[in-house]
Order: C-alpha cells, then structure tokens, then sequence
C-alpha cells in the first residue's frame, strides 16, 4: 500500500500535525523523518524495518554500515538516521535509560486513562529498561479472550524487546483488579518466562490513580 493510499488521520506527517509526537509510534516518527519510502516499501514499512534493527543492534551502537545493509535503504537516508540518532543523543541531558515506574506508566498513558472504553497497552522494553515502543493492542470491554499472548509477544519479538509492561484503564475509576485482569496477567506472566521475554509489570489506570500488579505483589 502506497502512504497516499492511507487515510490522512493515518499518514504518519498529518497525525504529528494534528496530535503531537507524543501520539505517533515510534516508526511513524522514524517515517516522518525519512519523508519517502523505497520501491516495494512505503514509508511506514520502510520505518518499521529501520526501527526493528537499530532496537535489534542499539541506538548507541548503530553504525552506518549496519543501516546500509538494509535493502533500499540509500546512503542519503541512512546517513539523516545517524545525524537524528546522534542529535538527540546530544540533547538528552541525561543519558541514563528511563526506567518505567507505575506512575512513568501513568503519565504515558494520558491519552487514554480517563476513556469510557477499555484500552490495552503494551510497552515493549530494551535490556536496560528503556522504552522502545507503546501499542495499543485491543479497545473494549477487556477479557481473556480479547487479550491473546500472540497479540502481545508477536510485537516483542519483531521489536527484540526483552521486557514488557501491561497497562489498561478502567472506565468505572475503581483501580481494583477484576477476575479477567488478574487471569490475563497470569496468561501473560506464563507466557512471557517461555519466550524469555518477562512481564516487568501491569498496571490498571484511573483517571487520576493507578494500581501496580507488582507493588501488590500480583505478579
């Protein structure tokens, strides 16, 4: 699908325009900045494909070399890729990786914890904790069966996360967890030590509270 092809409220440069950064994903960020994509490749696809190696080799230690291997990929646009990575390098006054406390989690997920419908978010962690991405993996009324590892683990796995953290929010403002909350993070807890990809934590969002599986010592 070529990125004319998508609705305007889906093309990565019109979202950032109407929504912000905070609301793109990290590919659509990654597809802003390279503008086009290569032939058989849109943009999005193209960004996604970039964004997977570089998690997959490390922002620190992404080397132009390492882009160039990439298919299509042009010396042009991977050198705009290093310059991007390096100047926000330069820019980070603390170049510590952000570890995702339940209230990181919280504010993180301003855009919906105080919805009248159900989300379930997922963020995808590095090996020192720092955030790669968030993906909302479901909207609606949250059960079990709406919530399949496979929904989960697939993003992980293509994004070389070793971690996870589970988020959703309740319409009602009641933190509490429900049977289905508590089946789910078992369902993902069991699934997450197979792949050897850990469920770090899930935490249930309010409007303006939140409650931590892990504080609670549910997981």
């Amino acid at each position: 699908m070529k990125i004319k092809d998508l609705a305007k409220v889906d093309r990565p440069r019109e979202k950032l325009e109407k929504y912000g950064p905070e609301k793109l994903a990290t590919a659509e960020l990654m597809a802003v900045l390279l503008g086009s994509g290569i032939k058989g490749l849109n943009v999005v696809e193209l960004s996604r494909k970039i964004v997977r190696l570089i998690a997959k080799n490390g922002a620190e230690k992404i080397k132009l070399e390492d882009l160039l291997k990439e298919k299509g990929l042009g010396k042009a646009k991977a050198l705009q890729i290093i310059a991007a990575l390096e100047f926000g390098r330069r820019m980070r006054p603390d170049k510590k990786p952000e570890i995702l406390s339940p209230e990181d989690v919280w504010k993180l997920c301003v855009d919906f914890r105080a919805s009248k419908k159900e989300h379930f978010a997922v963020f995808y962690l590095d090996t020192a904790n720092a955030l790669i991405e968030r993906r909302i993996i479901s909207i609606g009324t949250l059960n079990a069966s709406l919530v399949h590892p496979r929904e989960v683990f697939e993003p992980a796995i293509a994004l070389c996360a070793a971690g996870i953290i589970a988020a959703h929010n309740h319409p009602s403002g009641n933190v509490e967890p429900s049977q289905d909350d508590l089946a789910i993070t078992k369902r993902l807890a069991e699934a997450g030590k197979i792949m050897g990809i850990g469920l770090t934590d899930h935490v249930i969002l309010g409007k303006n509270e939140f409650l931590s599986f892990k504080n609670k010592g549910l997981i």
